[in-house]
């Protein structure tokens, strides 16, 4: 159902609209808070999609139709970096090679040496040494519908899934621990009509569970907090130490699809809608208050990243863009200093490593992206192999030596798609010798 589900999204994801400002008077009424009942809270889920395709290549034609009025980013080359990048395909495998028809790879996340890649309502786990299988998660659950996203945090592992829960796993044994809100959450709160918030028409729920499927998680270690956005169009805040529900807040107009929290705990939401929002608790606040609404997206947006330090934002949505926010010094938010293009559908998926940015997408390519100089970025290197839309990534960065004069990378990057494939991609990243530039 939910391959049908993400298919479907698939073919209807470039809706274009007018280009709007890059930020926006905050309106609070337009966000409703919950942190021990209020008001009620409807609830619905829509999404949008996009379709084109093109032969990739390193420097595609950048005048697709998307943000034209956005400067391009895209402006450097490997050589330009005095880098040379290599890369090829080390091997490929299919989570479940039994079945006639392959379940898309809905997510992926490293943690040591174990990949963790869902499929359906299963999470393998696998030792990146031998690529063997060492254990399955969430086998005895098939109602759970597909997980959506993995994370990690205090010796635990937190997976979300369709069908509106989170679950969490002892990350030694993968032991179930139990599913958020908890048990103990929920009897603190049933017998109180103060604590329900309306999500459908004649239907009630207790405002500290998720109404729709969870699609993302983001871990705060400022705060000890997670995050988690849902297709109910909330984000709500949950404490590590007794992962007790703090606050709920209705977040966007639509679908909430990705989340992202910086090291100083300010937090964005990315929504069908087509808007960014940045949430933060001021000192001596209980609640989280909306700080900015980001809009220069002409539709949904899918992913959302941050760099090391929490300076720049990207965000990638159905209009095929890549968008680069930086944080003004005037300001306690973003603002858009432009656009990576290149991608010829949807961005589906974007992680940051190192001083990397690796982008996803419907067009079946990977994309690898580097800051350069005076803010401008490079695509080091496409990655194309997949039979359908890239949905998942993960990767890790290998220093192989490191001297005044050059430094040698290896970047493994594994890609998961809803080809049911996992592919494992080696690049190779050296910066070239100073006295071989002098030359």
């Amino acid at each position: 159902m939910s391959s049908m589900r993400i298919q479907s999204w698939l073919k209807t994801c470039s809706t274009a609209t007018a280009t709007q400002q890059s930020t926006i008077p905050i309106d609070t009424s337009s966000s409703r808070y919950y942190s021990s009942g209020s008001e009620a809270l409807s609830s619905s889920t829509t999404s949008q999609e996009s379709s084109s395709s093109t032969t990739p290549t390193l420097l595609s034609d950048l005048s697709i139709q998307t943000l034209p009025s956005l400067p391009s980013l895209q402006k450097l080359t490997p050589q330009n970096l005095n880098f040379s990048v290599s890369h090829h395909c080390q091997t490929t495998f299919t989570l479940q090679p039994q079945r006639e028809h392959s379940r898309p790879v809905t997510s992926l996340a490293l943690h040591g040496h174990l990949l963790y890649a869902a499929t359906a309502h299963q999470i393998n786990v696998y030792d990146l040494n031998t690529c063997a299988t060492l254990q399955t998660l969430n086998s005895e659950y098939p109602s759970s519908g597909s997980t959506k996203a993995i994370t990690f945090c205090n010796g635990m592992v937190f997976t979300t899934h369709q069908d509106c829960k989170i679950r969490v796993w002892n990350s030694n044994k993968h032991r179930m621990l139990t599913a958020l809100p908890t048990t103990n959450d929920r009897l603190r709160r049933f017998l109180f009509p103060k604590n329900y918030v309306t999500v459908r028409r004649h239907q009630k729920r207790l405002w500290i569970e998720h109404a729709d499927a969870v699609t993302g998680l983001a871990v705060s270690k400022f705060n000890d907090f997670i995050y988690s956005v849902s297709w109910d169009k909330t984000l709500k805040v949950w404490r590590v130490s007794d992962l007790r529900c703090l606050e709920s807040v209705k977040a966007h107009e639509d679908a909430v699809n990705a989340v992202a929290v910086s090291k100083d705990g300010t937090v964005y939401t990315g929504s069908a809608d087509r808007r960014i929002r940045v949430w933060a608790r001021a000192n001596g606040e209980k609640r989280h208050a909306l700080v900015a609404t980001l809009e220069k997206h002409r539709s949904a947006v899918n992913a959302l990243a941050l760099n090391d330090d929490g300076s720049v934002l990207f965000s990638g949505a159905c209009d095929r863009s890549i968008l680069v926010w930086e944080r003004e010094d005037s300001a306690n938010h973003m603002v858009v200093s432009g656009a990576l293009r290149g991608h010829q559908k949807a961005i589906l998926c974007l992680i940051n490593v190192s001083d990397l940015l690796l982008s996803g997408s419907a067009d079946r390519t990977v994309r690898i992206w580097k800051r350069g100089f005076d803010g401008q970025f490079c695509c080091l290197a496409v990655l194309d192999g997949h039979r359908k839309p890239v949905k998942s990534l993960a990767a890790s960065v290998q220093v192989r030596h490191e001297d005044e004069d050059s430094q040698n990378d290896i970047v493994s990057v594994f890609s998961g798609s809803l080809d049911g494939e996992i592919k494992i991609w080696k690049v190779s990243l050296a910066s070239l010798p100073t006295d071989l530039l002098r030359n």
